[in-house]
């Protein structure tokens, strides 16, 4: 009755069905994995914004590479901002995904050393792109600042090319090392996204919140993958019982055709 089950077509289809029962498998895995991961990163940054405020020097110095338990940890500085070496970080969108540009402002501590401050956001509505845009000033004097550290930014990390010949006081990436040779200065490792003081006139426009990855699409994922390989055996016995009945269906009717001819002579 299953005798078709050896027949090149349904052999092929067996094949196909053991080789993805499997990969299934792993692809639900895997996102379950995906799943860990980004219920692990969420859970640092959660923790870190909650984090007390802690001074910047307790984090980072010179030379130091921002973690991944530090990212996102609010710390403050006490100094003045030195806007005779600010620039401006090109292609930067804020919440709404219009193109502007990021201010870095380098910040002076009252030891020398210098703190990198992302200012916030914004507009490239300049007369062209070379030019260096207007840019709000900052607070005069001494001052607290508060901010979210941040690891500095690599082509690696961002996707972002670093590129050269760019016009003076623009760069694309946000690299203490990188600002370290250009001040001839000892600058910490990593930089702040402003959160306080608030600029007036909400210009520049301060950073948002980091977001939360959403792994509970992963979760979902997983579960999907296995119930995909759940159902390859399940519809591969479907079929071959509808095959077999529909076999068994014509051999009986051809049978009961043989049956009713009537006999020549």
């Amino acid at each position: 009755m299953y005798r078709f089950l050896m027949s090149r077509q349904w052999v092929i289809l067996t094949l196909i069905a053991l080789l993805l029962i499997p990969t299934m498998i792993r692809l639900g895995i895997w996102q379950m994995h995906r799943y860990e991961e980004r219920t692990a990163r969420n859970q640092l940054v959660s923790d870190a914004l909650a984090a007390d405020p802690v001074p910047v020097e307790k984090l980072t110095e010179p030379g130091h590479t921002v973690t991944s338990a530090e990212r996102y940890r609010t710390v403050s500085a006490k100094g003045r901002f030195d806007t005779e070496d600010e620039v401006v970080v090109r292609r930067r969108t804020n919440s709404d995904d219009e193109v502007g540009y990021h201010i870095l402002t380098p910040f002076v501590l009252d030891d020398g050393k210098v703190l990198l401050v992302n200012r916030g956001w914004i507009p490239s509505d300049g007369p062209s792109q070379t030019a260096f845009p207007k840019v709000p000033a900052p607070p005069a004097g001494e001052v607290t600042v508060t901010g979210r550290l941040m690891p500095d930014e690599t082509t690696e990390a961002s996707g972002i090319k670093n590129l050269q010949g760019l016009p003076d006081r623009q760069i694309m990436l946000i690299n203490s090392e990188q600002e370290a040779r250009r001040l001839d200065a000892r600058v910490l490792g990593g930089y702040i996204a402003q959160t306080a003081p608030e600029p007036k006139g909400d210009t520049p426009e301060l950073l948002g919140n980091p977001g939360e990855e959403d792994a509970a699409l992963n979760y979902a994922y997983a579960y999907q993958w296995w119930l995909f390989a759940a159902a390859v055996p399940v519809g591969w016995v479907i079929l071959a019982r509808r095959e077999a009945r529909d076999r068994a269906q014509k051999a009986a009717e051809a049978a009961d055709t043989t049956e009713t001819e009537p006999a020549t002579v």
